[in-house]
């Protein structure tokens, strides 16, 4: 049983944690995550901004953690993916790992592309990025979509590149 899972769990695991670890993986719901992610995948190559909100639930939040900046809702994803890709027209992310699970899903990638428009207080310089990045896409079981994105990435090797 997956409670006796988390027993040996440290006193400081918080509650949200340990739920986590204690919820049974459902194979029905683990397909719709991954397709759901091929479909955001496949949006995000094509440009698509309305197909990109349809695998968002309604307060979904993006976030990049090094740089602290946040857009909420969908109108915040709009602007987030209009800032972003109008800096990035031509981002490759050449996924190396996944991980699916009832939490959501993990991608490592290399990032590839050039910046050609301001984004995060930096004006377009010109310069070819090529990054590691880790993006967590958390999923909202009740919405059965994505509740945004947490990127990481190493902001010090960005700025390397692109200065």
């Amino acid at each position: 049983m997956a409670t006796d899972l988390i027993a040996p769990l440290p006193a400081l695991a918080a509650p949200s944690i340990r739920r986590r670890i204690a919820g049974e993986i459902d194979a029905a719901e683990y397909n719709r995550i991954r397709k759901l992610w091929i479909d955001h995948s496949r949006a995000e190559d094509a440009r698509d901004l309305d197909g990109l909100i349809a695998t968002l639930s309604e307060r979904c939040v993006y976030e990049i953690i090094p740089t602290k900046q946040r857009w909420e809702g969908h109108d915040g994803a709009r602007g987030f993916y209009t800032a972003f890709l109008g800096a990035f027209p031509d981002v490759k992310f050449n996924v190396f790992d996944i991980v699916i699970g009832p939490q959501g899903v993990t991608e490592f990638a290399d990032m590839t592309a050039t910046h050609l428009g301001a984004f995060a207080g930096l004006p377009p310089l010109g310069r070819a990025l090529d990054t590691k990045i880790i993006i967590f896409f958390p999923w909202n079981k009740t919405a059965q979509k994505f509740d945004g994105e947490k990127v990481y990435f190493d902001l010090a090797d960005m700025m390397r590149q692109l200065q």
